[in-house]
């Protein structure tokens, strides 16, 4: 079945008179290294994004399943949208699994950016994206994978976490959102990431995500992220950069770039004095129409 790439849903909306489907909203489902995502395009602002709508389309049983979701909207529409973010740029509204919203997501943000061009909303090349953690520039390339530019990444801080009963050292690194990066020599298949993690709530009182890094190679690096809102996770594209900003800090270098393996794949990171750049693919899997019925359902009030 062919669908029409242009369509947008508006309330009323419905499928051919004799169908037992009521159109709703459009979607579009993608992934980056296995981070998959549902894309939800709302130029004119009208989707009520509840978290109970969130948790559902992203629940792998009774919704779509997904890690997260990718709201499409200008940015003068988001009313927590930085001063640093121009209006008229397509904003990348981001909601955790459970409903969360959240700062900046670099696997997100590549999905983001393909969808945008291939529903000639950008083209192919260089544009800007708006997300919480303001505007970041992305390359869309010929070959399918994208750029991020991921802005300034350090170390701000050392903590801990605990798994299971053992406690791991890491590094904190702020992206926008939080991290904890905890580089080991040790391997990372034992470690269970099935629960949340403990850590410090004073440290990151609005949680943390929290990686375990092993330095396989002095370019490259193998990660697992525990993700705050979803869990364990294929991939985590500003885990990777924190991931690199914390081998990079063990090594006792600020700068560099190191390939970086997820369970979901590889990414490329590279960190310079002023910025970072996280490089990998983004794939879209499939586009339709949510069930209105269902959508009005799941709405949670």
């Amino acid at each position: 079945m062919q669908l029409d790439a242009g369509a947008q849903f508006h309330e009323g909306d419905r499928f051919p008179e004799g169908s037992r489907f009521a159109k709703g909203p459009e979607f579009a489902k993608g992934h980056g290294t296995e981070n998959d995502f549902v894309v939800l395009p709302d130029p004119r602002d009208e989707l009520k994004l509840t978290e109970a709508r969130v948790q559902a389309l992203c629940d792998r049983q009774r919704g779509l399943g997904a890690d997260g979701v990718l709201r499409v909207v200008r940015s003068g529409d988001v009313s927590d949208a930085p001063a640093t973010v121009p209006g008229d740029v397509w904003f990348m509204d981001y909601r955790n699994a459970d409903g969360s919203i959240a700062e900046m997501c670099g696997n997100g943000v590549r999905v983001f950016a393909r969808y945008l061009v291939e529903a000639g909303l950008a083209r192919s090349g260089e544009f800007p994206v708006g997300t919480r953690s303001g505007p970041r520039i992305v390359t869309v390339h010929a070959d399918g994978r994208v750029s991020v530019d991921m802005g300034a990444a350090s170390v701000v801080g050392e903590s801990t976490v605990t798994v299971d009963g053992h406690t791991w050292h890491g590094f904190a690194v702020d992206l926008g959102n939080p991290h904890l990066a905890c580089v080991t020599t040790a391997g990372l298949d034992t470690i269970d990431l099935s629960t949340v993690p403990s850590y410090d709530t004073a440290f990151f009182p609005n949680g943390v995500n929290v990686e375990f890094v092993h330095r396989r190679s002095p370019e490259r690096v193998r990660m697992r992220v525990h993700e705050r809102g979803v869990g364990e996770t294929r991939s985590c594209g500003t885990g990777t950069v924190a991931a690199t900003v914390a081998a990079l800090h063990a090594d006792g270098d600020d700068t560099g770039r190191r390939i970086v393996e997820i369970p979901g794949g590889t990414v490329e990171v590279e960190i310079t004095e002023t910025s970072s750049t996280l490089t990998g693919p983004a794939v879209l899997v499939a586009h339709g129409w949510l069930d209105a019925e269902w959508w009005q359902h799941v709405g949670g009030g």
